[in-house]
């Protein structure tokens, strides 16, 4: 009898390994890479780019800001939309707008027309986490079952390896056919992408929601406010040579209205009442915020620098770089194996620590090997301290709003990225110079180790052992 229950639960296992396999994991895993490997392709594009269009710093840092912008407000509003109106038309709507953009890339005449380009595939990348989330959630029910860690795994695996790759896809890509074909590599993706959802993922079960819904569930006001908040503060930021206190005073205007408006709602856009009752969680949000920052400065500024300063081709600043993306993956699994959470932390921070005085004594004439050492040092913030922040959210927020949490997360390393693109601007003024470079590394070794230090005696960091 024994024997029959032990065959009949294996071929149960197998069946759901059947319903979670390679078909239905690959399309939805193929798409969650499109946000990541467009936020980090252009990195090793963004030289020519501001060559041909006699852009400085300042202004191409807007394509880096326009995604972020776009992807902190579209995220958790994509995920919404996917249970109003069904994740695998979310999925495919998005998928559509990310191929539009490929084709807009190529053809724009502008540094304001490449913007919009981003911001559009800011909003048709953010479409495709939250609606393969959804669509998992939507299979496990079906089955009853949850979903096996692996197909879960290979979700967050795939984003990180194309993250990884992104910046010596980007100089490849740039070096061989131009910088337009960061873009227009989206078209055979997007489409690719497509026509497998269509061929192997489940369609939606029953019909969508109507528009008056949209309304009622999405906090429209919220959104609006939020994004006029941080659209007045990016053009403020980015024109510290020429202040705009006009735009100071629309943000800080728009930042009261969005705390005012979202205390009367339920369920806000931005969830303040949280954020007020729930103090660590908010400080893991700052520090999520400055760490991040200070990783985006390096992604975007030390590309900058070693084609600017250093002289070096798209393609070989894309390799230089390859290693620390590498070790980062590699040391996110490590995060996920350690068993505090402080830990992975301090040593997060106190690497970015460790690689700022490394920039510091960095010249455009040191040897490459040492320029690899120098920048893989912030490998650690980029995987190992991203899995601890995931799992100190988790423990520090009530099961009821871990999704607003969750959210919250991502808008928290949107706004580094932001920011990152502001600080970069201050520092390297028209282009990336040895004397930029070490002002920047300079400014994040203050903030490095001051967070240190703030970590290193901050109570509210909770211990995976109490839960």
């Amino acid at each position: 009898m024994s024997e029959e229950l032990a065959i009949q639960a294996s071929l149960i296992r197998r069946r759901r390994s059947a319903d979670f396999g390679f078909r239905f994991v690959a399309p939805l895993a193929l798409g969650s890479t499109l946000n990541p490997v467009n936020s980090t392709m252009i990195s090793t594009a963004l030289v020519p780019i501001a060559v041909d269009f006699h852009a400085s710093v300042a202004q191409t840092g807007w394509l880096i800001a326009g995604l972020y912008l776009a992807s902190a407000i579209a995220q958790p509003t994509m995920g919404r939309l996917a249970d109003l109106y069904g994740p695998r038309r979310i999925y495919l709507f998005s998928l559509v707008l990310v191929a539009i953009a490929g084709l807009l890339g190529d053809f724009v005449p502008s540094l304001g027309g490449l913007v919009f380009v981003r911001v559009l595939l800011g909003i048709g990348t953010s479409g495709a986490y939250p609606s393969a989330m959804r669509i998992f959630r939507v299979q496990a029910d079906r089955l009853g079952c949850a979903p096996p860690r692996t197909a879960m795994g290979v979700l967050s695996m795939s984003a990180l390896s194309m993250s990884a790759i992104g910046p010596f896809l980007g100089g490849v890509l740039t070096s061989g056919f131009g910088w337009h074909s960061i873009f227009t590599v989206n078209i055979p993706l997007a489409l690719g992408t497509i026509a497998l959802v269509l061929l192997w993922v489940p369609k939606d079960q029953g019909p969508a929601e109507s528009m008056s819904r949209l309304v009622e569930e999405v906090d429209l006001i919220g959104i609006a406010l939020f994004a006029g908040f941080l659209l007045s503060l990016m053009v403020f930021l980015l024109n510290l040579d020429r202040p705009i206190w006009l735009a100071l005073a629309v943000a800080v205007l728009l930042c009261a209205s969005l705390v005012a408006h979202s205390r009367r709602l339920l369920k806000p856009f931005i969830d303040v009442r949280m954020l007020a009752r729930n103090r660590p969680l908010a400080v893991t949000y700052f520090r999520a915020g400055l760490v991040l920052m200070m990783v985006y400065c390096v992604l975007y500024g030390f590309a900058q620098w070693l084609e600017s300063a250093a002289g070096f081709s798209e393609e070989k600043a894309g390799l230089v770089t390859l290693p620390m993306s590498i070790v980062a993956a590699a040391s996110s699994l490590v995060g996920t194996r350690t068993k505090t959470i402080r830990t992975p932390f301090l040593i997060s921070i106190g690497a970015t620590l460790i690689g700022c005085i490394g920039l510091i004594f960095v010249t455009s004439a040191t040897p490459v090997w040492l320029i690899a050492i120098a920048v893989i040092f912030f490998a650690l913030p980029q995987g190992m301290f991203s899995t601890a922040t995931q799992a100190a959210i988790y423990m520090q927020s009530p099961a009821e709003e871990i999704g607003t949490a969750a959210g919250l997360q991502r808008t928290a390393q949107y706004v580094g990225a932001i920011a990152a693109t502001s600080l970069l601007a201050i520092m390297y003024g028209r282009h990336a110079t040895d004397d930029g470079l070490h002002k920047l590394a300079i400014v994040m070794g203050v903030i490095s180790a001051a967070l240190l230090v703030g970590t290193l005696f901050d109570r509210t960091i909770p211990r995976p052992s109490h839960r």
